[in-house]
């Protein structure tokens, strides 16, 4: 599960932080990965991840249950009295928690964001999508300043802008895989305004309206990213090319969704190594600058 973070646009815990600041950001990302691999239906097969979370093999498919499981292994993490956490994954996240005098209010809102992906599948308006994006993307980047001992409010505020941003990003390229899964992100305020219906989602490629809504919430998304990058400039050090590592990453990801003139139907446009280079480099010139 770990080793899926060296697929995102932007490595978690890349080299060149220091060896505790890694240790703790796999933690939390190891945590975030089983959540939403529940949540998903992701989960290796046999039920092993069921077991170990105190439920019968059999249920091993019951999302809701395994969300519930998970949470109360969760209050175990926080809680000084034996036994301690089931999972390895949470008994891995122990340490980072106390280390770093982590809350258990983001985990919380991780595994409230796949409860509610199990009753809400479509999005009435932009401003659904935020609240689910405040339990869904939001945790993270909070966490991330725990981490690191950096959080204030005008940095949770500017966080909340890039991580909202780039869980819209990651919407946007992802539309066909989620509406495999039965799932729209795109609010239906903007797929109505643009003519968009849901057959056209489930088009091969995608058509002039489809490409207009596509580039009208990448444009949402920029713009986020616009209002957090200011986050870069206050931090110093690795952490600093760090965020600028999370906030290039968005840029690249949009920049291939424009590459591909907006259409994210045959598969989700991803940016290059080297696009991804050049846009950290901006990002780290224009908050030295």
């Amino acid at each position: 599960m770990l080793d899926q973070a060296a697929h995102e646009n932007f490595p978690v815990a890349p080299f060149f932080l220091p060896r505790a600041w890694r240790t703790d950001l796999m933690a939390v990302y190891g945590f975030a990965r089983l959540v939403d691999d529940i949540g998903d239906g992701d989960l290796a097969p046999g039920g092993g991840d069921a077991v170990l979370l105190g439920l019968e093999r059999a249920q091993h498919d019951d999302r809701p249950a395994l969300l519930d499981a998970l949470e109360a292994d969760l209050h175990r993490v926080f809680s000084d009295r034996a036994p301690g956490p089931r999972h390895p994954l949470l008994r891995r996240l122990g340490p980072t928690v106390r280390r770093c005098a982590l809350t258990p209010e983001p985990f919380l809102r991780l595994i409230e964001a796949n409860r509610q992906d199990q009753r809400v599948s479509r999005y009435g308006t932009y401003d659904d999508l935020a609240a689910y994006c405040e339990l869904s993307a939001n945790p993270v980047g909070r966490l991330v300043l725990g981490i690191t001992g950096t959080a204030s409010p005008e940095r949770i505020r500017r966080s909340d802008a890039v991580c909202t941003a780039l869980q819209i990003v990651e919407h946007v390229q992802d539309v066909a895989e989620d509406l495999g899964r039965d799932r729209i992100y795109l609010p239906a305020e903007d797929m109505k305004r643009f003519g968009v219906s849901e057959a056209d989602l489930a088009a091969p490629s995608g058509g002039a309206s489809v490409r207009a809504l596509i580039a009208y919430e990448a444009e949402r998304a920029r713009d986020l990213l616009r209002e957090g990058t200011p986050l870069v400039g206050s931090v110093h050090g690795r952490l600093k090319l760090l965020l600028a590592g999370f906030v290039a990453g968005g840029r690249a990801a949009l920049q291939a969704v424009a590459a591909a003139d907006h259409d994210v139907l045959p598969g989700p446009p991803k940016p290059t190594k080297l696009s991804l280079l050049r846009e950290v480099r901006a990002t780290l010139r224009k908050e030295e600058g």
